[in-house]
C-alpha cells in the first residue's frame, strides 16, 4: 500500500477508534447501548456512521489499488487506481479533520488529542494526496473513458458485458420516455430480463436460479448495469425477488420454497414488497396492518404505502401483525404472500369471490418512475395458511425474515446507486469533452477536472467496497457493512449526479439530457430500503458502539 495512504488510514482509524470509545461510554446504560442516550446527540452518531463508512471503504479501496499496482509492476508509472485511492483517502481524512475540529468537545476529545491531528506532517500528507496534479491526471483519464481498473473475474466480466449490452440497446432507449410520461415498464424489458435469468440471480440453482454460480457479486453486477441504463425500469426489478427469496430461504417451508422460488427465478411470478404504513416507515416493529386468524387462513385489513411494483406483481410480500398482544411488538409480526392479478394501471382494484378486496392508487413522484409506487388498502382480504412464510412455525418471525431480506436489498441499493453514478459520470465526461465555454472545452478547466476526478474516485471506491461486502454476505457475514455502504452510496450519489448536472450547465436542467433524470432518481436512494437517518443511528452507529462495549467486557 502507498506510504501516504497507509499513514492516512492509520490516523483515520486511530481517531475514529478513540471517538467511538468515548461515545460508547456516554451512550451505555448498565453495560448496554441505550437508544435514548444516543438520541441526546443524534448528529454526532450520524456523522460517526458516515466517517466510519468512509474509513472502511478507503481501506478496502487502498488494498485493491496496491494489488493493481503490484500486478502492473512496481516500476510502472502510477496506475489510475493508486491515484483514485489517494484522492479518496485524503478527502475522507480531511472531512474527518474538519468534523472533529468543530465538535471536539462533543466527541469528548482533549485539546492535545485534537492538535495531534493537525500536525504539519498530517497536513502535508493530505495536501499531497489531494494535489491538483493528481486530480488533473485522473481527469485526463476519465475524459478518455478510463474510469478505473476492472475488478471482475472473467466469468463476471461476461455477465457484465451481457447486461451492459442489454442496458445500452434496450433499457436506455425507453428510459427517458417512461420517465417523462410516467409510463409502465415496457414488455420488451420484462420479457428480456426473464429470458436472461435476471430474476434468479439471488436464488440457488436448486430452485432454478444462479446464486451458487455467480454469488452476490453477480447480483450486484446485474443490478449496477441495469441501473446504469435505467433505474426504475430495469435496475430495481430484481430487488423485490431478492428480498422475498431471502425470506423464503431463511424461514420458508420446503413446500413453499419449491413452489415459489422457481417461479420467482424464471420471472413467471413477479413480486412486490409491502412494509411501510402511513404512520410507520422505518420503525418496522410498530406496524399495525392486521391479519386475523380464520378457518383455513387469514383475513387482512389495513393500509400499506410506498409499495413499489404492486400493480404488476403476482404476489406481494406483506409484513402483518398476526398477534394481538401489543407487548409482543416486533415478535408479533409475520409475513404473508398475498396473491393478486396483474395491472399496469396507476389505479387498480380486485375483489375476491367472498368479498375481500384490494384497492390501490399510485403515488406521483419526482423520479423513480416506471414501476409505480402504490398505497394499498386491504379490506377483509383472505390469504390461505400456506401463504404465511414458515406456516405455523413462521408466526411471529416476520420481523427477522424481513430483516434477512433487507440486508441483500441494501447492498443492491448500493449497486443501484453505483450504476446511476456511473451513468452520470459518463454523461458528464462526454459533455465536458464536447462543449466549449469561453473558447475552451469545459473539461479543460481545473474545477471541472477536480469534479470529474472526485466523482471517479467515489464511484470506484463505492463499487470496490460493494463487491467486498457481497463476498462477506456470501459467507454469512456483513449485515452492518451492507447497511454502511447503502448509507454511503445513497448519500454521495446525490453529490455525484448534482455535479454531473452542473457540468452540463443549463442543459443539465433540461429533460433533453438524461443527466436530469439521474439526479431525481438518485434522490430516492437515501429514503427507500431504510431511511439514511435510521440506517446511520439504529444500525451502523449502534453496532459500532456495541462492538466497543463487547471488546471491553
Amino acid at each position: 500500500m502507498n506510504e501516504i495512504t497507509t499513514e492516512l488510514h492509520r490516523l483515520q482509524a486511530d481517531f475514529l477508534e478513540r471517538v467511538t470509545e468515548n461515545l460508547a461510554e456516554k451512550a451505555s446504560d448498565e453495560g448496554k447501548i441505550s437508544n435514548e442516550r444516543m438520541d441526546e446527540n443524534q448528529l454526532i452518531h450520524y456523522n460517526l456512521a458516515y466517517h466510519t463508512a468512509e474509513k472502511y471503504i478507503s481501506e478496502v479501496f487502498a488494498n485493491h489499488a496496491a494489488m493493481k499496482k503490484q500486478e502492473a509492476g512496481n516500476s510502472s508509472p502510477p496506475c489510475i487506481e493508486e491515484d483514485l485511492s489517494l484522492l479518496f483517502a485524503g478527502d475522507a481524512l480531511s472531512r474527518l479533520r474538519a468534523e472533529l475540529s468543530c465538535r471536539f468537545e462533543e466527541y469528548r476529545l482533549s485539546d492535545s488529542e485534537l492538535n495531534s491531528l493537525f500536525s504539519p506532517k498530517v497536513n502535508r500528507m493530505i495536501q499531497n494526496s489531494l494535489a491538483p496534479k493528481r486530480s488533473d491526471s485522473v481527469a485526463q483519464q476519465v475524459l478518455k473513458g478510463n474510469f478505473g481498473s476492472d475488478v471482475l473475474s472473467q466469468e463476471h466480466t461476461m455477465i457484465r458485458d451481457t447486461f451492459r449490452g442489454f442496458a445500452d440497446e434496450v433499457v436506455a432507449s425507453h428510459a427517458e420516455r417512461v420517465h417523462r410520461n410516467n409510463e409502465f415498464i415496457p414488455d420488451e424489458i420484462l420479457n428480456g430480463l426473464s429470458e436472461m435469468g435476471a430474476f434468479g440471480v439471488a436464488i440457488p440453482s436448486k430452485y432454478g436460479g444462479c446464486l451458487d454460480e455467480y454469488g452476490n457479486i453477480g447480483m450486484l453486477i446485474v443490478t449496477e448495469e441495469l441501473s446504469r441504463g435505467g433505474l426504475s425500469i430495469a435496475g430495481s426489478l430484481i430487488t423485490r425477488p431478492e428480498i422475498l427469496s431471502k425470506a423464503l430461504l431463511k424461514g420458508g417451508t420446503e413446500s413453499q420454497k419449491s413452489k415459489w422460488l422457481p417461479a420467482l427465478a424464471s420471472g413467471t411470478c413477479l413480486n412486490a414488497v409491502a412494509v411501510t404504513e402511513p404512520d410507520y416507515g422505518s420503525d418496522v416493529a410498530r406496524i399495525k396492518l392486521g391479519a386475523e386468524k380464520t378457518e383455513g387462513g387469514w383475513i387482512v385489513n389495513g393500509v400499506k404505502t410506498w409499495c413499489t411494483f404492486a400493480g404488476f406483481a403476482d404476489v406481494i410480500m406483506v409484513l402483518v401483525r398476526t398477534e394481538k398482544d401489543p407487548s409482543l411488538k416486533h415478535k408479533g409480526l409475520s409475513i404473508l404472500m398475498i396473491e393478486k392479478p396483474r395491472s399496469k394501471e396507476h389505479k387498480f382494484s380486485f375483489t375476491q369471490e367472498k368479498g375481500g378486496s384490494i384497492t390501490a392508487s399510485s403515488i406521483p413522484t419526482i423520479g423513480y418512475r416506471g414501476m409505480h409506487s402504490y398505497e394499498l388498502n386491504f379490506e377483509n382480504y383472505f390469504v390461505p395458511d400456506e401463504n404465511l412464510i414458515g406456516e405455523k412455525e413462521g408466526r411471529g418471525k416476520g420481523f427477522y425474515l424481513q430483516m434477512a431480506g433487507f440486508a441483500g436489498g441494501r447492498i443492491q441499493t448500493a449497486a443501484r446507486a453505483n450504476g446511476v453514478m456511473q451513468a452520470a459520470l459518463e454523461a458528464a465526461s462526454r459533455y465536458a469533452s464536447e462543449r466549449k465555454v469561453f473558447g475552451k472545452e469545459v473539461g479543460a478547466y481545473q474545477l471541472t477536472r477536480w469534479k470529474l476526478a472526485r466523482m471517479a474516485s467515489i464511484i470506484q471506491a463505492s463499487r470496490i467496497y460493494s463487491h467486498h461486502v457481497a463476498k462477506m454476505l456470501d459467507e454469512g457475514k456483513g449485515n452492518m457493512e451492507a447497511t454502511l455502504i447503502k448509507f454511503y452510496a445513497s448519500r454521495i450519489s446525490e453529490w455525484v449526479t448534482r455535479e454531473a448536472m452542473q457540468i452540463h450547465g443549463g442543459m443539465g436542467y433540461a429533460e433533453e439530457y438524461a443527466v436530469s433524470r439521474y439526479f431525481v432518481d438518485a434522490r430516492v436512494f437515501s429514503i427507500f430500503e431504510g431511511a439514511e437517518e435510521v440506517m446511520a443511528l439504529r444500525v451502523c452507529a449502534r453496532e459500532l458502539l456495541k462492538q466497543v462495549l463487547e471488546r471491553k467486557s
